[in-house]
């Protein structure tokens, strides 16, 4: 290394020529200057370059050829080559100490140069400006730039996302990149609402502590009245804890571990079956604040541990244990509450173990907890939507499941049909989606559309709230409020005995021929009698009623009665012969008019309701479930082309469970061959659709829900082959 004598020695004997008189002129400049000749050899150059490179080049003379001159800034290591060979970057400078060039060039020493170079008469100027502020300031304004643009992807990419599984996981995933942490836990906050409390048999409010039954709202005290015992049932004495109270926890969402590779929760499919963490005590209610997680949800604030095993007024006892179980150690934590618009802790991102570039494991940076804290406040909002629009599904959902149960038990004679034909519409429905061959290998449906086949399978019967009881549940041709056959059962007794009198009163009169009128009384009763029992066997509607059999019922009610006024009444009202005289079953063509409105009213329900865009085509769906193939359904009297698939769909799972139901009280369930032979028949008649029908058999749709909802004395084998019209192989 040349010493301060002969390095001014070097700069006397230069000084003299041109290029010195150059040099000289930028003495007074804080950047370092080296003139080159034609032969881009040193020629001379300012103080400032002589402090910068004489230190860090193996040799810096005048006629030190550039392509030397580098070598020796390689060969002291005084360059930062970051990932580029020397011999690279050798070639590479050389190129770029040419007229008009302009580059940036880090030292190893953490200098950074700004090198301009120029041309001026025989020589080429190269200008070392000591940029090492300015670049710092610049990189940590780009490095600014950029995080703000991931930022901002982040927060577009979170906003887009629908699915609150994979919003979470990608919530967890950008936090763990943007710190290089190890692992990381997303919690959601829970409630579970507080159990009601018995005394003395009574349901006791758990908000108020008054009586629910009374509507007593009696503020409730901690504690009995000096002297008395709590009464509660000895069902309620459990163990000592207030199960009155609101019950908050926090709820494992997801949990990863790169190097332990655990991935659990999120889109992983896997479910954590971590306990969850009370934020209050469960005996005393007391706040859980030895909990790093749980106090940062109590109050607020992000906490930012550099080693856990030496963090003062948290317990890391349980974090000790998964330590040593697997052979890890959990140093770093930065814990972050993820608040909602009102300022609520909706839940924590946790994040364990940050790394440096070498992955050695370091505290969290405290810059970087800034930026973690916008990114959880970016996605606190996009989680509270997603929680808000899961909550929103799960009251709809719980809406429809309500008004379901409501039709179905409104009539013993609808049991649980609509629960049962919305899971075999969504059965037949996947079978169709998953057809690859066939006039139904085209067919699909997208996730929204499968949502609302969903929703049109449990609200395809609504329109029924609206039908009367007596009319849907109408057993008996007479059946109203009552069955009315025992109005005239009383009033063909009433006729009996107004005849058995009439026959005691003239046998008792001078000269009766008291034989002749028992013989006529007694024609008279059994006459009575056997019109009873045909007007009994007309009501159950079991029979078709021929010509003969209405003349019948007309001559009956031509028959009198004296009421209770001794008015001559006659033994059948217009309505009753009405009722009597109908053809097949139990219901007129009004009441019949009534039953089928059910699906206009159904029709007329749904649309009034605003459904979004996806949701839209559920009155299709659940109002056509009723029209045949053939156009002689109602209704609307569509034919198979003017229905859509998953009206069709519809159609045949509400014929299958209505053939195979076992909870309707006046029928007996039938078994599959039964149900599926007279459905065959139905194919055969343009009634449902043949494809669908044929996919419902080929698939084992059929079976499928056999095997869920009918008896196991219903099931019985079927000829697949001979109901699909092929011979047997």
């Amino acid at each position: 290394m040349p010493n301060d004598a002969a390095k001014k020695a070097r700069a006397a004997s230069t000084h003299g020529d041109a290029g010195s008189l150059i040099a000289a002129a930028f003495d007074h400049l804080p950047g370092a200057v080296v003139l080159f000749d034609h032969e881009r050899k040193i020629a001379s150059w300012n103080r400032s370059a002589a402090d910068l490179l004489d230190s860090r080049a193996d040799s810096f003379h005048a006629g030190l050829p550039l392509s030397e001159m580098l070598s020796g800034l390689l060969e002291q290591g005084a360059i930062d080559l970051g990932s580029e060979m020397p011999e690279v970057w050798h070639r590479r400078m050389l190129a770029a100490h040419s007229d008009g060039n302009s580059f940036d060039q880090a030292l190893s020493d953490g200098m950074v140069l700004r090198v301009r170079v120029s041309r001026s008469d025989d020589f080429l100027i190269a200008v070392y400006n000591d940029i090492t502020d300015l670049y710092g300031r610049e990189r940590e304004l780009h490095d600014s730039r950029q995080r703000l643009k991931r930022m901002n992807e982040i927060s577009v990419a979170l906003t887009g996302e629908k699915d609150l599984d994979t919003l979470i996981e990608m919530i967890m995933l950008e936090a763990k990149e943007l710190t290089g942490a190890d692992g990381g836990t997303i919690y959601l906050k829970a409630e579970e609402p507080g159990q009601a409390v018995m005394v003395d048999g009574k349901r006791i409010d758990r908000r108020t502590g008054g009586d629910r039954r009374l509507g007593d709202r009696r503020r409730r005290v901690s504690c009995p009245p000096a002297g008395m015992a709590e009464r509660r049932s000895g069902s309620d004495r459990r163990d000592g804890r207030d199960r009155r109270q609101t019950r908050e926890t926090l709820r494992f969402a997801i949990l990863r571990n790169d190097t332990l590779g655990i991935a659990m929760g999120g889109s992983s499919g896997m479910d954590i079956t971590l306990p969850e963490l009370p934020l209050y005590d469960l005996q005393t209610g007391e706040p859980n604040r030895t909990n790093v997680a749980s106090f940062a949800a109590l109050t607020g604030n992000t906490v930012n541990i550099a080693d856990a095993y030496n963090a003062e007024g948290f317990d890391f006892s349980g974090t000790r244990r998964f330590d040593e179980m697997n052979s890890y150690r959990s140093t770093s934590f930065l814990t972050v509450p993820l608040k909602d618009r009102k300022d609520v802790v909706i839940g924590m991102l946790q994040l364990i173990n940050a790394r440096d570039g070498d992955g050695n494991v370091v505290p969290f940076d405290p810059s970087l907890q800034q930026d973690v804290e916008a990114l959880a406040s970016q996605a606190a909002v996009s989680l509270d939507n997603g929680l808000l629009l899961a909550a929103q599904s799960q009251l709809f959902e719980s809406l429809m499941r309500v008004m379901a149960d409501a039709i179905d038990r409104k009539s013993p004679y609808t049991g649980g049909h609509c629960t049962r034909v919305p899971a075999l519409t969504e059965m037949l429905a996947e079978a169709a989606c998953m057809a690859t061959s066939g006039p139904l290998r085209t067919f699909d449906l997208n996730e929204e559309q499968k949502f609302a086949l969903h929703v049109a399978g449990w609200l395809h019967d609504i329109g029924k709230v609206t039908t009367p009881e007596h009319i849907m549940d109408k057993a008996t041709k007479l059946e109203t409020i009552h069955d009315r056959i025992t109005e005239i059962e009383t009033r063909f007794a009433t006729a009996k005995r107004d005849a058995e009198i009439a026959f005691l009163r003239a046998s008792q009169e001078e000269g009766a021929d008291r034989p002749a009128l028992e013989h006529a009384w007694r024609e008279l009763a059994a006459e009575l009698d056997d019109d009873l029992a045909f007007l009994q066997l007309a009501n159950i509607g079991g029979e078709f009623m021929a010509p003969e059999k209405k003349e019948r019922v007309h001559r009956i009610a031509a028959r009198t009665w004296r009421d209770a006024g001794g008015r001559a009444t006659p033994l059948l009202s217009e309505n009753e012969v009405h009722n009597l005289c109908i053809d097949r079953g139990t219901l007129t063509s009004e009441e019949r008019k009534v039953i089928t409105d059910h699906m206009e009213i159904t029709i007329e329900m749904l649309e009034q309701l605003p459904f979004p865009k996806s949701l839209r085509r559920v009155p299709e769906f659940a109002g056509l479930h009723h029209e045949k193939m053939d156009g002689t359904g109602y209704p609307r009297g569509l034919t198979r082309d003017q229905m859509s698939v998953p009206a069709r769909i519809m159609a045949i799972a509400d014929i299958f469970e209505a053939l195979t139901a076992a909870d309707r009280p006046y029928k007996q369930p039938k078994t599959l061959s039964e149900s599926i032979r007279i459905m065959t028949f139905m194919k055969k008649d343009h009634h449902i659709d043949p494809e669908l029908f044929d996919l419902f058999i080929e698939s084992g749709v059929y079976l499928d829900y056999a095997n869920r909802f009918l008896k196991p004395e219903q099931i019985d084998s079927i000829d697949v082959d001979a109901v699909l019209g092929r011979k047997a192989q």
